[in-house]
This record gives C-alpha cells, sequence and structure tokens, in this order.
C-alpha cells in the first residue's frame, strides 16, 4: 500500500483542530490513507493517545491525574470508542472514562480490566478481533519475558491493539517487551512502541522490536525518564521513521 504521510505538530501552548472540532494542546500527527482519509494521532501523555477519524474518536489508555501533567478530558470531543490495554493505574482510569463517555460510547478492554470496571466494557482476549465503525481492531498480546520483569505483564492478561483504517495499520504495543508473536505483526504504517525498563523494553529492545515489525512511523513512548533519543541513534539507517512526542 502506497502511503501519503503529512506530519502537523501543534505547539504544546496552542490548540489544534483536525476536523474542524478545538481540542486541548497537544502534538498532533496527520497521516492520509489511499482513500484520502485522515487519521489524526494525538499525542496526549505516557500511554495515553486518541486517534480521530472523519469526526470519529479513539481514545487509548486514557488518564487524568495518575500521570503528570493532569489531563481534563471533560475539554475534549467525547469518545467513541475507548480501548483499555490493561489494569494499572497509568493505563485504567475511571474518572478519565467518565469524562470522555457519551451515549453510544463502546469501551474495550481486556478481561482483568473489565473485571475491575464492574463489568463495563466489552472484553477482548489475546487474538480477538472485531470491527468498529468500518474499521477493525486486533487484541494482540501485551507482557514481560524478562526474568525480573514478569510480575508487572504476566502474559496473557494484557493486549496490545492493531486499528485498521482503510488499510492503514496502527499498533498500539501496550506494555510488553520483545514477544515472538511480534513475528506475526505486519504490514504496520505506525507503531507505538513502549520504552521504560523494568516495566516495558530498553531502547535496544526496542531497536530490536521495532526491526522485527518494520512499521514506516515508530513513536516511541511510555518512556518516562529514559533518554529515548538513543533508539533514534540505534535504528538510524533502519528506514524507520522514529518520532519523538511528549510521551514521558
Amino acid at each position: 500500500m502506497k502511503l501519503r504521510i503529512m506530519s502537523i505538530i501543534a505547539s504544546m501552548m496552542a490548540i489544534y483542530s483536525c476536523n474542524a472540532q478545538t481540542t486541548t494542546s497537544e502534538e498532533v500527527d496527520v497521516f492520509t490513507t489511499d482513500n484520502g482519509t485522515n487519521v489524526c494521532i494525538h499525542c496526549i501523555k505516557h500511554g495515553s493517545l486518541s486517534v480521530e477519524i472523519g469526526g470519529k474518536w479513539i481514545y487509548v489508555d486514557p488518564v487524568t491525574d495518575k500521570v503528570p501533567p493532569t489531563t481534563n478530558y471533560t475539554t475534549w470531543p467525547k469518545a467513541d470508542y475507548i480501548l483499555i490495554t490493561h489494569e494499572h493505574a497509568d493505563h485504567l482510569d475511571l474518572k478519565a472514562i467518565k469524562q470522555l463517555t457519551k451515549e453510544g460510547t463502546v469501551l474495550i478492554t481486556n478481561p482483568r480490566s473489565n473485571e475491575i470496571l464492574g463489568g463495563k466494557g466489552e472484553v477482548m482476549k489475546n487474538g480477538d478481533s472485531r470491527t468498529i465503525n468500518e474499521w477493525t481492531v486486533d487484541a494482540v498480546p501485551a507482557y514481560n519475558t524478562s526474568t525480573g520483569s514478569l510480575q508487572f505483564h504476566p502474559k496473557g492478561r494484557d493486549n496490545g491493539y492493531i486499528l485498521t483504517i482503510e488499510g492503514f495499520r496502527i499498533y498500539i504495543a501496550g506494555d510488553t517487551e520483545p514477544t515472538p508473536e511480534m513475528q506475526d505483526i505486519k504490514e504496520i504504517d505506525v507503531a507505538l512502541l513502549p520504552c521504560n525498563k523494568p516495566f516495558t523494553m530498553t531502547p535496544k529492545q526496542l531497536a530490536e522490536a521495532a526491526k522485527t515489525i518494520c512499521p514506516k512511523v515508530l513513536f516511541p513512548y511510555h518512556y518516562g525518564n529514559t533518554y529515548i533519543k538513543k533508539v533514534q541513534r540505534l535504528l538510524d539507517g533502519s528506514g524507520i521513521d522514529v518520532r519523538i512526542r511528549q510521551y514521558q
């Protein structure tokens, strides 16, 4: 698939509108599918992001005050879909979910998060696939593989997600290290991979995972105090467009 890509980075003090809707300030990257549909990825913070497609809003792991700076989602467009990768407080925040929910909002979670939310969501397990709007969501494994880290994200519990919009594929990895299942993740246009050892990956592990997946564009995210520019150096010459955003 030949992809036309345009990037728009909004000033952290500015207001940005992708489809004539005003949001709070954040960094935005805009990609255009072969069908001419804009896919706007809004960097919020840490593991929180949103994807806007044709006026529909998908939020992934929205968090208010569990991760600084505090995000007030009442100033954001309401969610059409909310995806939760797992139950840790920096990913699952009932306050954020309430602020974003409107009549008809679809909440999709891994099984454990749905238990914590009292069955409010629709469950996807590793390997599940479903259609939202006219797009596809696939739940893929996200887990630790290194000795000493296995307790943080055990195999089989948490989700990553792949969104496919008119053939345009976004891989949101969730909290994971490189896994054997990444060998099967193909034709990714945009990947978001985490980098904060011991909970997720080292820069070297992230670079190895990126070379396995081979996305056109890579956003390291969930990186805390990691010196994230090291990932750019490790992937220099790989052909992967590494973009650093404020995912601390």
